[in-house]
Order: C-alpha cells, then structure tokens, then sequence
C-alpha cells in the first residue's frame, strides 16, 4: 500500500503522544501489526481501523481511507486472514493444494475457478487479487518466518494442469532457495501421517499467545484455547519430525516441475 497511510497514522500516534505498544493496547491490536501497518507493508481490516480512529480520536478518517478494499475471502477465514497478517511466524500443513501465500496467479485461479456455484469470472478476479494479496506478507524478506509442510499429493495434483503446476513448483523451489521459506514433503511411502485429517495452520505472535486455525470443505475454525494449541503444535512437530530433508524435498519438487514442464 502507499506508504503516505502508514505515515499519516504514525503522524497522529506520535502527535497524541503514544508508543505503538500503547496504541496497540487502546485499539486492541497488537504492537506488531501497528509497526507493520506504520511501515507500509500491511493493510488494517475495517474494523482494526475503526479502532484506530477511535483510539486516536481521527473520526473515521482510517476507516473510510483505507488504500484498498476490505479481502474478498469467506466469512469463516476472515479471522484467519487478520491474524496471519500479524503472524511473526507462520506454520503451515496442506493435504491437498499449495497453502493461500505461496499460490501463483495461474495456480490460485485454477483453485478458485472451481466450486458450487461456479463463481463468475468477474468473482474469480477478485478471489485471486485478494489471495495475491495475501502473499504479500512474504515481501518482507524476514518477517514472517514460514514453514510449509506439504504432503507430496500437493505436488503430484496436477491443479491448473502441467505448467500451471511446474511453474508453481519453481516458485516453491525459488522461495527456499532464497531462504524465505522451508519446505518439506511428507512422502506417499511413509503411510499415514497425524496430520491426514485435514489441513493446520499455526501462527505465533510477537506480543500474544500462538493460535492455530483447521480447515475443511466450506468450513474453517480459529483455536486459541492454550491446551489445544499445544496438541496441533505437538501433532504437526511429530509429522514433521517424518517428513523429508529440505534438500531432498526440494529435489522432488524440481524433479516433479520437470516432469510437468516436458508433458505433452
């Protein structure tokens, strides 16, 4: 977003005489998302920036001036999407498609396109910029820290088809190469795994207890209740201690985009 947002909230904050951890405490936010939304790299839900106004005593100057408008995503993931913008660390297990962050433009078209209703071209357009979006918590080349455990039927669903999938598993390749995400596959010849129920998203916070969020078709939950939290922690960590070395994960993956990329 234009960084002019960032600064004009910074402005107020600094001339109403409050750190970002106070503020944060007024608009019930964390200081994190505050830095994030001040340095430009994050955009407030409607409703963070009503709390803002309120808490600064702006009116509805943030509320009504946001740079773009609110996420197009289902009313079960809204909180999802709030919290993973404000995640310090993101930890993600997909069963069946690449996780919402690390999709490419051709690829996340070809997950939104399909559905009951069929969702209009138009709809589909705004799905896909709202899910690009998303993704851009991974400009930042530090924060957040992402892992992403992939169960290989992720890499052998030919989603889009053959080079919509080689070209998104390069992008995979790419972001561990660079270091900005890890990447390990849980293989077909380990059976089963703890964590085949469905998919796990955990994510922790700088200044507030981790949370998790579980999905399913047409159906999503946010967990925050401490002992639950430390279960999916323990389950996804036992998964992962079965999962594949990086380098050999990623040696699947290249070995995968080529044989998509050479399919007739």
């Amino acid at each position: 977003m234009a960084n002019t947002y960032g600064d004009w909230l910074r402005q107020q904050r600094e001339a109403s005489g409050l750190t970002q951890q106070q503020l944060a405490d007024m608009a019930v936010m964390t200081r994190s998302h505050i830095a994030h939304i001040e340095a430009g790299r994050r955009v407030p839900s409607r409703e963070d920036a009503r709390r803002l106004d309120r808490a600064l005593n702006t009116g509805d100057v943030l509320s009504s001036f946001l740079p773009e408008e609110e996420a197009a995503v289902a009313d079960y993931f809204e909180s999802a999407r709030q919290l993973e913008q404000q995640a310090v660390m993101i930890r993600e297990f997909a069963l069946s498609f690449v996780p919402g962050i690390l999709q490419t433009k051709a690829y996340a078209r070809a997950v939104l396109s399909v559905g009951f209703p069929p969702p209009s071209e138009e709809e589909c357009d705004r799905l896909v910029v709202t899910r690009l979006e998303r993704a851009k918590v991974l400009d930042d080349p530090g924060t957040p820290v992402v892992w992403a455990l992939l169960d290989e039927a992720v890499l052998r669903r030919a989603v889009g088809g053959p080079e919509v999938m080689a070209e998104q598993l390069i992008h995979l390749v790419q972001l561990a190469e660079t270091r900005r995400v890890r990447l390990h596959v849980l293989p077909f010849g380990l059976g089963c795994h703890p964590l085949m129920q469905g998919m796990l998203t955990l994510l922790d916070f700088e200044d507030q207890p981790p949370v998790a969020y579980g999905e399913a078709l047409n159906m999503g939950k946010v967990h925050d209740s401490p002992a639950v939290v430390r279960r999916l922690e323990a389950t996804y960590h036992l998964a992962l201690g079965d999962a594949m070395p990086l380098n050999e994960s990623l040696a699947l993956m290249r070995a995968t985009a080529k044989d998509y990329g050479h399919r007739d």
